[in-house]
């Protein structure tokens, strides 16, 4: 299976697109933490090798690539909250760290290549979906690492001021262990109350306590 490549880009180019950004999210799984996305405009001239969707890459190797990242492209991040997650849902929080990204930029991409199948609603740049963008397009690719870089590292702040959870290795997704922790030790300000398995918990104890 080929990784992702610079083709939509490079259309993009021909068609007069001076600056394509990628955009990815990370964290809608999670019971607990931010949703977190990164935009990232790629320099054809100095794009490092190795780029891929960073889920199958492995943690030394996103780490050495979000720094080249960082040293090389055009890089922003963007997050949405666990409050905000809770209030709109976590697809229009996911979208709105999304365009939270794309403005932190420090120039307006002509157009935005979206990781998904879906366009966020309050994204006013010419975007297209790319379904499974990460494993396809190079800017995306880019995206997933910084983004899954900066939300692991939260997550393993979160985890030093919540011993317990396990989320300096979950990284607040749905492992047994968290679970457990959930039902053992409670539910934390940086749980996601309008997830199954947390609500579940909390109206469990409403009831005991009622």
């Amino acid at each position: 299976m080929t990784g992702p490549d610079f083709s939509f880009e490079e259309q993009l180019y021909a068609q007069g697109s001076g600056l394509v950004a990628g955009v990815d999210e990370v964290g809608r799984g999670p019971l607990a933490g931010p949703v977190l996305a990164a935009a990232v405009i790629l320099d054809p001239a100095q794009i490092p090798a190795g780029l891929n969707d960073s889920k199958k890459l492995s943690a030394p190797r996103r780490q050495a690539l979000s720094d080249a990242l960082w040293s090389c492209a055009r890089v922003a991040v963007g997050e949405a909250s666990v409050e905000e997650i809770d209030d709109i849902n976590i697809l229009r929080a996911s979208h709105l760290a999304m365009c939270r990204a794309i403005a932190g930029l420090d120039v307006v991409p002509d157009h935005v290549l979206v990781d998904g199948n879906l366009i966020p609603r309050d994204l006013e740049l010419p975007a297209t979906a790319v379904i499974k963008g990460d494993g396809r397009s190079l800017s995306i690719a880019a995206a997933s690492i910084v983004a899954k870089i900066r939300r692991d590292r939260i997550m393993w702040d979160l985890a030093q001021h919540c011993p317990g959870y396990g989320w300096e290795t979950n990284m607040g997704y749905p492992s047994k262990s968290h679970i457990m922790a959930l039902t053992n030790l409670g539910v934390t300000p940086h749980h996601r109350r309008s997830f199954k398995p947390v609500h579940n918990i909390l109206y469990q104890d409403k009831i005991v306590s009622d």
